[in-house]
């Protein structure tokens, strides 16, 4: 699994990917994604939006953050850590293994700091979701009890496994 950084010569076809219709509403288009990484760089914040590679083929899109937005629902870990904003595979590819590679290729990323020092990584992720939330937790996510709006939060260390 490789993370792409987005450009003008594969931004379309990573739009273009999708969810299956009965996951639609635990994640965000692509699109408007990549509308909040544009809106939040604007703003002097990072975001870090990312194709998502098996060889040359575009399977998912995932985006990363650091620190805190001064969001009123985001949750008191956000300030210091990274946060996985955005993890989708398209549907074509799901059931594969590619969600836990893109996890293991996100987390190798984020060990690199590279917006800057931290300890953790945040996620969120919608009660229902009970997909997401067994490969998080196969990830070495953890529940804090804490919410995002209405979802739920985890958090992991990004020391080396």
């Amino acid at each position: 699994m490789e993370l792409r950084r987005i450009d003008e010569h594969n931004v379309w076809p990573l739009v273009r990917l999708a969810v299956r219709p009965d996951q639609a509403g635990f994640v965000a288009t692509n699109a408007e994604s990549l509308i909040e990484a544009y809106v939040t760089t604007a703003a002097g914040r990072p975001a870090l939006p990312f194709g998502l590679y098996e060889g040359e083929e575009p399977v998912g899109f995932v985006m990363l953050g650091y620190g805190a937005s001064g969001d009123p629902d985001e949750p008191a870990c956000a300030r210091g850590s990274y946060c996985l904003w955005r993890l989708m595979i398209d549907a074509r590819f799901q059931g594969r293994g590619l969600g836990r590679a893109a996890l293991d290729a996100v987390l190798a990323l984020l060990r690199t700091r590279p917006c800057g020092p931290a300890d953790t990584v945040w996620l969120s992720y919608e009660p229902e979701n009970t997909a997401a939330r067994a490969l998080y937790h196969r990830a070495g996510f953890r529940e804090n009890g804490a919410r995002c709006g209405d979802e739920i939060v985890a958090v992991r260390a990004l020391a080396p496994e």
